[in-house]
């Protein structure tokens, strides 16, 4: 099976819901905005916040500036812990590292953020490699992140060894744009049942039991 696993965070590795949808209310909460439901707070999660804040508040980018930033103000210091692996989660990754895969996080969380959630659930150790997005916006796509993760361990697009694995069509999207394979995880934040296998992913798991059993096939 696969050497290098380049996993999405949010949705894949962790359950990050409350966290994510509570600094969404406290970034609209401060700019005087009415507050969204709940089913389309679930959606900034997987997407770069600019443009969850673009598609469904409709901000202007001055605007959308002021929303990361009040965002970040309430995540980076609580919203971050508000989350937990999902169960099987630890135990997978260290059956994975000690059959010598290579293990990297394509996130498009901001670097920081991905470190000290990894910190916190005792994660950090099992990853060769953290990829993710910068603070300024440069580096955020997950294209951006799959790039550089790529260069990094010095592979080539449309390497057989390399797999993305993830909740959303973005991580699905990301890994065919360098001709990866790519393994949907349907216990995130999907919208549907469909949407993984829709983007085009290779494999689409249920579980993450049924992840485990894929990758250690």
């Amino acid at each position: 099976m696969y050497k290098y696993l380049l996993f999405d965070l949010d949705g894949t590795l962790t359950d990050s819901q409350e966290g994510i949808t509570k600094s969404v209310s406290y970034a609209l909460i401060n700019l005087g905005v009415e507050d969204l439901p709940e089913d389309i707070k679930l959606r900034f999660i997987g997407p770069p916040l600019k443009d969850s804040f673009r598609e469904y508040c409709g901000f202007d980018e001055e605007t959308i500036k002021k929303a990361i930033a009040l965002y970040r103000e309430r995540y980076s210091k609580v919203g971050k812990f508000e989350n937990r692996p999902y169960e099987g989660i630890p135990e997978l990754l260290k059956k994975l590292k000690d059959d010598n895969r290579v293990l990297v996080i394509a996130s498009s969380k901001p670097t920081g953020f991905v470190e000290d959630i990894l910190n916190k659930f005792d994660l950090r150790q099992y990853f060769d490699i953290i990829s993710a997005a910068d603070l300024s916006g440069k580096k955020c796509e997950k294209e951006d992140v799959i790039k550089e993760a790529l260069e990094i361990l010095n592979l080539k697009n449309g390497d057989k060894d390399v797999v993305m694995i993830g909740d959303r069509h973005y991580d699905i999207n990301g890994a065919k744009y360098f001709n990866l394979d790519s393994i949907g995880v349907n216990y995130g934040f999907a919208f549907d049942k469909n949407e993984l296998k829709d983007a085009g992913a290779t494999y689409v798991v249920e579980t993450v039991k049924e992840l485990g059993e894929l990758l250690l096939s």
